[in-house]
């Protein structure tokens, strides 16, 4: 595979794609999908509680309000639950221009209040039952759970829902892998067909005019979608594209790129700075997509991915053999060139954050002096790419500064004044960040210190 290696070790070649700035196509305003879609979200939500108030007539009682509470409680946890599978369907134009992070941290606010609003619907809904029926609570949770019809199908999907629920919280999520938290996490597609079938058959507001057939027109889309982009379009795709490791290649302790070929890869219009969710196929790494930032421009014959061993399945892609056929799922990621509005551009990497920073300081439009690659490691040895970059740079005209050393000895150098010191008129940059998230945070509250304006500084997270 020497003709591919040579073409993934000669960035300079594609640079002068990126040279100079062309106008400016008309572009909607960055954030204009994700504003559109909150919009469709509340818009939603607002129905489901007309349709509450639509059925709800005289309140009389603890009783009644408590029934009354348990009500719109299950209905809007009801309306929530596709839409979880909604925002992690990869609907394209969800994933290229609101960002798979953004849709991620959504996503887990959106959990969080469907989780609560299914306590809070047991709760008071059993509590209503028990206080209209002079029973006690644990003598009315028995008698609905075991002779309301559908009712021990909807008490599996709550108790699935509360399981994930724990799975996903900060202080569980860090003790587990992320093959291990992928796989839990399908026990959700379960929990929300078992409690799809409780909302219908016990649903008594789902009678008024046809919102029965509307909810059930809502989760069956719900699955649709998601069983189109996330089962279809990769099969299709798959077979399409017929991709296959072309080559493994060592970069720097634990970190290797692994080179991928297939068919028609013009097709996939990916774009520096995203990333596709691989699937190798072969054993020990078939089961789980796990997402890999593009760290070189795509190619028409090969893309390059590179990958530090953090889990088992990165680990294990160091091993893998040329021939290994590869399943992928993307592009995805708005993390690209559309994001920039002004002429100068920063990019701020840190570790191995450097891999979609590498493929934009290929790529992204600028004139020479106007990219500015600022790239921090803790030891000579953690630096990636460096003669690829130090020849983009070369090539482009743009500026490349090594931040490297322990913090202990060099100290912070991604404080305000440090950062203000090494790139000049910093608050008129765009400003792409990738890296560990606390020096990430730590960045991005530098920068704003600084005066570049929030709607500028582009940080896409990958952590699960």
């Amino acid at each position: 595979m020497p003709a591919v290696a040579d073409r993934a070790r000669a960035p300079h070649r594609a640079a002068g794609r990126g040279r100079t700035a062309g106008p400016r196509s008309r572009q909607l305003p960055a954030d204009a999908v994700a504003h559109a879609a909150l919009t469709l979200i509340v818009l939603g939500g607002l129905a489901v509680v007309a349709l509450w108030w639509k059925d709800t007539f005289d309140v009389i009682g603890a009783a009644g309000w408590l029934t009354g509470a348990g009500r719109i409680t299950g209905l809007l946890a009801g309306y929530l639950t596709p839409l979880l599978l909604l925002l992690m369907a990869r609907v394209p134009v969800l994933e290229q221009r609101v960002g798979s992070d953004r849709l991620a941290r959504w996503h887990a606010i959106t959990g969080r209040y469907m989780v609560s609003l299914v306590a809070a619907h047991i709760l008071t809904i059993i509590w209503g039952y028990a206080y209209t029926a002079r029973k006690s609570f644990a003598g009315e949770t028995v008698y609905v759970v075991f002779d309301y019809p559908e009712m021990l199908k909807g008490t599996a999907a709550a108790l699935l829902m509360f399981g994930t629920a724990f799975v996903s919280a900060r202080a569980a999520r860090r003790r587990l892998s992320y093959e291990t938290w992928y796989y839990l996490h399908l026990a959700t597609y379960l929990a929300v067909a078992l409690g799809f079938s409780h909302q219908i058959v016990n649903g008594a507001d789902l009678n008024v005019g046809g919102a029965r057939l509307l909810w059930s027109a809502y989760y069956v889309g719900a699955f649709a979608v998601l069983g189109w982009y996330r089962i279809i379009v990769p099969w299709r795709n798959d077979k399409r594209h017929r991709l296959r490791v072309a080559e493994v290649r060592a970069e720097a302790p634990g970190v290797v790129s692994v080179v991928l070929t297939g068919e028609h890869l013009d097709d996939l219009r990916a774009e520096a700075g995203q990333f596709f969710r691989l699937q190798f196929q072969t054993k020990g790494l078939r089961w789980a997509a796990n997402p890999y930032s593009l760290s070189a421009a795509a190619h028409p014959n090969f893309l390059r991915f590179t990958v530090k061993d953090l889990g088992q399945h990165s680990a294990a892609v160091a091993r893998l053999q040329p021939g290994t056929k590869v399943r992928a799922e993307g592009p995805y990621g708005a993390f690209t060139a559309k994001r920039v509005r002004g002429r100068k551009v920063l990019l701020l990497a840190g570790g191995v954050g450097i891999t979609p920073i590498r493929a934009l300081f290929e790529t992204l439009p600028a004139r020479r002096g106007d990219l500015t690659l600022l790239y921090r490691a803790s030891w000579p040895e953690d630096v990636i790419f460096r003669q690829e970059l130090e020849a983009i740079a070369s090539a482009r005209g743009a500026r490349l500064r090594f931040l490297v050393g322990p913090r202990a000895e060099v100290g912070d150098p991604l404080t305000a004044r440090t950062l203000a010191r090494l790139v000049p008129h910093l608050n008129r940059h765009d400003v792409f960040i990738c890296g560990p998230e606390p020096m990430a945070a730590a960045a991005v509250a530098a920068l704003r210190k600084c005066g570049v304006k929030r709607s500028r500084i582009h940080h896409e997270s990958f952590v699960f």
